[in-house]
This record gives structure tokens, C-alpha cells and sequence, in this order.
């Protein structure tokens, strides 16, 4: 047996049913799930036992990432892209992309991973969408071992395109496949990785990219093979007002409507952006419990614009976080993501739209409605012992102790968090990634990145910088 004791917690934030806000109180983990809180625990001490000092810390449950694209780390900051709308970004990035390798995916999911675990991100989801055909076949396998390594719970998303350029998509001929191919891979993904019992640390989703890189043939048969295999379904939708003239255009229907019509609305499916939903689609989101993954920094930088969370909110649609991909977002700063989650409402809506402890909310328990896992999500006993440790006796936070537990979102730039734990493991210790030698890996990244840019670069004839 494993025990890990947080002692003398200043403000634990429980998210639970219960008290949500505590102070002065301890938990105590046994492999790898909470068996007790309150005031001085007392457990029997041995080698198997491990005290952590929670004095002047504010506790959370561990943030639950609902979308993102881990191998985007690596081409983030191209001042080619910098200022482009949603199509002309990915455009000017397929061709960066296609140069995607074993080595760059695994670096790349390094780089997404610890940044994640640094700002006390428990879980995640990935989108892995672009299998370039002088590649491996296998570059999800590479990105759920190396995160299975970093020790983050996951669940990686097996993405498709299968509409290329030649058929009126966005993406390159040789970075989308066949659809045969992608639902034999789908099988095989879930048949190797995917385990769906209570606090599984893997398990697979599947996710063809978006309305205009796949068939509409494609999207059906993937609902209705994701429902034999019980795993669940994701993508962007309503991301961008030239989706959705693109889907009314192509398809003859709003971008949702389209959606439903291949099977995809219900508890099991879950979108990322979902910014041009009107009232009756808000509704109908509600009706069918299908989720919404809310990105503002990626909606911010790209331009695409504010979802309407506070009321998806009042109509009972089930919300999570994602910080989506770092070539969108530019960080993976889960706690920048909350800040930004925080502010970007108030002027769309009204200043009292999103208070602070609704955003822990859509950090915790609702990424955990979202992904379908209810044992995480919320700081109970009998939960995943998944916590996000924060140290409040900084001068980001003098002034600010009249209310802990908003801290973090109103004052400071996105903190690294002082304690990250997953499954009862300290994965992140003092603000340090645990193993990881963070300016080798910087190193690596950047090496990898600049062999990339410059391929597109020596290929196209093109600066991207």
C-alpha cells in the first residue's frame, strides 16, 4: 500500500456534494484514492507513508482538460500564422504538419504533458488528428506511452481526415486517409489502450477532425462503431462563422443539425469551441446532454469569438475547459486557461456572469461530466486521489486571503502549482516536473521544431518567420 498525507490544508476547494470550501483540514491518500478528510488525521507511520506540508496552500481537485492537440507544442509562436483566421492558420500549418514524425509526437506530448501537470491539470484529452503517410502508422500509440510515462490519467482521442484537398477539404492529400484505414485503426487503438473501468488512467475516444475534413459517411459509421466499442465521440464544431457558411453551403445545414443527422448528439459526445450555437440548438445541446469543451484563449487568439457559456450554462449543458492546441492557444497554462475563462464573459455578458468558483466548476466536476468519468472531478472520499496544490504565501497573493479560493484565478499570471498529484502519485514537486530535466527538453523540442519549419519552408518556398 501507498499513503500520501496532506497535512494542515489552508483552504481545500472539495468540489463535492457536500462542504464545498474547508480550511485548516488534512486528506489522506491509499493507493490512490482519498480515504479520509478532516482535521488532524492521524495514520500510522512507516516507509509506505509520505507527509506533505499543505500550510499556506490552497487545494483543488485535479483540472480536468477536456480538448486539446498535444503536437502542436512544436509549432507554436510562427509568425506566418500569428495574425490568421481559422482556415488560413490551419492551411499555413498543414504544411508544418506534414513533417509530424515518432520522435516530434513524442516530444510534443512531453511538452503538452508537463505543462498540463505544472498547472495542476490531472487529466487530459488529445485530439491527434494528422497522420502524414511517410510516417508511422502509429503516432497515437507514441503519445498514449508517453503520457502512460508522464503519469497524467488520459483520454486520447483516435482523430481522422479523410477529406483532402483534391475533394474540396482543407488538409494536404497525404496527411488524410482512407476510411477503411481509420476504422481499422480505430479498433485496434481501442482493442490495445482503452479500459473503461472506474478510475481508468486510459481510454480511448474517437474524433474525426471537424464537418470539413471528413465524409459525411465517415462521421456516421464512426458514431455507429464508437457505440458498439461504448467509447465516446469528439470534435470542433461551430467554431468559426466560415464553418458554419461552410456547412450551409456543402452540407445544406447548420453545422449541429448536420451533426445530428450522422448520429451525433448524446451523452457520449462532446464538442470543442461551440461558439455559434443559437438558442434552439443551446436547447437541444441541453435535451440530449451533449457536452461543450470551452477553449477562450484559442477562440481569443485565433478571433473566433466568445462562446455563450453562461447561458449554456442556465440551460443545463454539461461545460468543461480545454486549452486546445498550443499552435492556437501558444501554452498549455491550464490556470491561464480559468483566468481567461473568468474575464472574457464579463464584457460579452455581465460582470457577474462567471464568478470565480462557477469557473473551478467547469475546471473539475464538469470536464469530469464531460469525459464521462465521475470518480474524478471532486475532492471526496472514495474519489481519485487526482489534487492541484497551490501556494497562496506569495506576493502574487498578498492582499488577496479574504477569499482563498479564488486566488489563483484573480490575482497572479497562471501559476505553476506547488504540488501536482495524480493517482496518488507527485507528479510535480515544488513547481518541477518529477524526472524531468525540463531545459533537455526544451532543447529537444526546439531542435525538432526548427527541422520541421524549415522542411515546410525548403518545400513550399515560403518564410514562415
Amino acid at each position: 500500500m501507498s499513503r500520501l498525507l496532506l497535512q494542515n490544508i489552508h483552504t481545500l476547494v472539495t468540489m463535492g456534494e457536500d462542504e464545498l470550501i474547508a480550511h485548516g483540514v488534512d486528506v489522506l491518500v491509499e493507493d490512490g484514492r482519498i480515504t479520509k478528510i478532516g482535521k488532524g488525521i492521524q495514520s500510522k507511520t512507516g516507509p509506505d507513508l509520505r507527509l506533505l506540508d499543505a500550510t499556506n496552500c490552497v487545494v483543488y481537485p485535479g483540472f480536468v482538460n477536456c480538448h486539446h492537440h498535444l503536437y502542436q507544442t512544436l509549432t507554436r509562436n510562427i509568425p506566418k500564422v500569428q495574425n490568421a483566421k481559422l482556415f488560413d492558420w490551419l492551411i499555413g500549418l498543414y504544411e508544418v504538419w506534414r513533417e509530424l514524425s515518432e520522435e516530434a509526437v513524442e516530444v510534443g506530448t512531453r511538452v503538452g504533458v508537463g505543462e498540463l501537470l505544472l498547472t495542476g491539470c490531472t487529466t487530459t484529452t488529445d485530439h491527434f488528428y494528422v497522420f502524414p503517410k511517410k510516417a508511422s502508422r502509429e503516432l497515437l500509440d507514441v503519445e498514449i506511452e508517453t503520457a502512460k510515462e508522464l503519469g497524467i490519467r488520459f483520454h486520447p482521442t483516435r482523430g481522422s481526415m479523410s477529406r483532402g484537398k483534391s475533394k474540396g477539404g482543407l488538409p494536404p492529400d497525404d496527411v488524410v486517409q482512407d476510411p477503411d484505414e481509420i476504422l481499422a485503426d480505430c479498433d485496434r487503438v481501442i482493442a490495445k489502450y482503452h479500459d473503461p473501468a472506474p478510475f481508468s488512467m486510459c481510454r480511448i475516444v474517437l474524433a474525426p477532425c471537424s464537418p470539413f475534413s471528413v465524409t459525411t459517411e465517415l462521421l456516421a459509421d464512426t458514431a455507429k462503431y464508437a457505440r458498439s466499442k461504448k467509447v465516446q465521440l469528439h470534435t470542433h464544431l461551430c467554431e468559426t462563422v466560415d464553418e458554419e457558411e461552410y456547412c450551409r453551403k456543402n452540407l445544406g445545414m447548420r453545422p449541429l443539425e448536420y451533426m445530428e443527422s450522422t448520429g451525433w448528439v448524446g451523452p457520449d459526445v462532446w464538442y470543442a469551441h461551440g461558439i455559434y450555437f443559437n438558442d434552439a440548438e443551446i436547447a437541444r445541446l441541453a435535451q440530449t446532454q451533449t457536452g461543450i469543451s470551452h477553449c477562450p484563449a484559442s477562440n481569443l487568439r485565433l478571433g473566433s469569438g466568445i462562446c455563450p457559456v453562461p447561458k449554456m450554462l442556465e440551460a443545463g449543458v454539461k461545460i468543461g475547459l480545454g486549452v486546445d492546441g498550443s499552435a492556437s492557444n501558444d501554452s498549455s497554462n491550464f490556470v491561464r486557461e480559468m483566468q481567461l475563462a473568468l474575464l472574457v464573459h464579463r464584457v460579452g455578458t455581465a460582470v457577474d456572469s462567471m464568478p470565480p468558483i462557477r469557473v473551478v466548476e467547469m475546471a473539475t466536476r464538469g470536464g469530469a461530466a464531460v469525459l464521462g468519468q465521475p470518480e474524478i472531478g471532486s475532492v471526496e472520499v472514495g474519489k481519485a486521489a487526482d489534487l492541484a496544490v497551490f501556494r497562496l504565501d506569495q506576493i502574487d497573493y498578498a492582499g488577496a486571503m479574504a477569499d482563498p479560493a479564488a486566488a489563483i484565478l484573480m490575482c497572479g499570471a497562471g501559476p505553476r502549482a506547488e504540488y501536482t498529484i495524480v493517482n496518488g502519485k507527485v507528479l510535480v514537486e515544488h513547481g518541477k516536473l518529477v524526472g524531468v530535466d525540463e531545459e533537455a527538453l526544451w532543447e529537444r523540442a526546439n531542435r525538432i521544431a526548427e527541422k520541421m519549419l524549415s522542411a515546410a519552408e525548403k518545400k513550399l518556398g515560403v518564410r514562415y518567420r
